[in-house]
């Protein structure tokens, strides 16, 4: 479904990927996952002919990017770390201006737009200007705009931001469910247990470079941790988080 090889990226002289090669197949979920700056967002933005590689190949279900970056738009669906809407539209019309520009039909649209927002709760405020939904609110018509055209191939970067405890658990049932369907998800997110839970395998970035791939357990037995939130550490950092956190607080405590 997705063929990255020697993928490449700068920004200037600050060199967001570096080589960055992996397949992603059919019906898999993904975790990626690395640092602030790793290179995880770029690699989204290429994935979705967003912004162009300075060399290496993407493919995404057999379309190349290099030749058509446009072509791949109407296959996925896409949440952004830091999402908006237009908040002087009710989610209604907000989601008929998303269906539009996927060309679908009036009827689809409110169909589909209905139950997704029924099923996070907040189909009674479909009606009512987005200025003055909560964040997580937001979220929710996000998530349903980026699900409305029924995609094949999903990229979330950090989706659970602002949905409450309720929502989150929906969100990650809907997530398994859509790859037991034959959906491809990459996940990108910080909250390393949730990704531990439901990704079936993690590439992890550092420095625009992969620096492992694999399932849970098999990241597990490489680092010799018990859990992904030490596994991340063990791969990213040569520095002991109690000691440098009890070291921060005798100075503060000093001042």
């Amino acid at each position: 479904m997705i063929r990255v090889e020697n993928l490449s990226k700068s920004f200037g002289n600050t060199v967001a990927l570096d080589g960055v090669s992996f397949e992603i197949d059919k019906g898999e979920i993904c975790g990626y996952i690395g640092p602030n700056g790793a290179g995880k967002t770029t690699t989204v933005k290429i994935l979705t002919g967003m912004l162009p590689p300075d060399s290496g190949e993407t493919v995404v279900a057999d379309i190349d990017l290099k030749e058509q970056p446009e072509a791949v738009k109407p296959l996925y669906g896409y949440i952004a770390e830091n999402g908006v809407v237009y908040e002087s539209l009710t989610a209604n019309e907000y989601l008929q201006f998303v269906g539009r520009l996927h060309g679908l039909e009036e009827e689809e649209i409110v169909k589909r737009g209905s139950l997704l927002l029924s099923y996070f709760g907040i189909r009674n405020e479909a009606d009512t200007m987005m200025t003055g939904y909560s964040k997580g609110m937001k979220q929710k018509v996000i998530i349903t705009a980026a699900m409305l055209h029924q995609p094949s191939l999903y990229f979330f970067d950090e989706p659970l931001n602002g949905l409450d405890a309720e929502a989150t658990l929906l969100f990650k049932e809907l997530v398994r469910q859509l790859a037991a369907r034959g959906k491809t998800v990459l996940y990108c997110s910080h909250l390393l247990d949730t990704v531990e839970k439901l990704c079936s395998r993690i590439i992890v970035l550092k420095e625009g470079k992969i620096i492992a791939d694999g399932n849970i357990d098999s990241l597990k037995t490489l680092t010799k941790q018990q859990n992904l939130d030490e596994v991340f550490t063990s791969l990213t950092t040569s520095e002991n988080r109690l000691e440098k956190t009890s070291e921060l607080l005798d100075q503060l405590d000093s001042v």
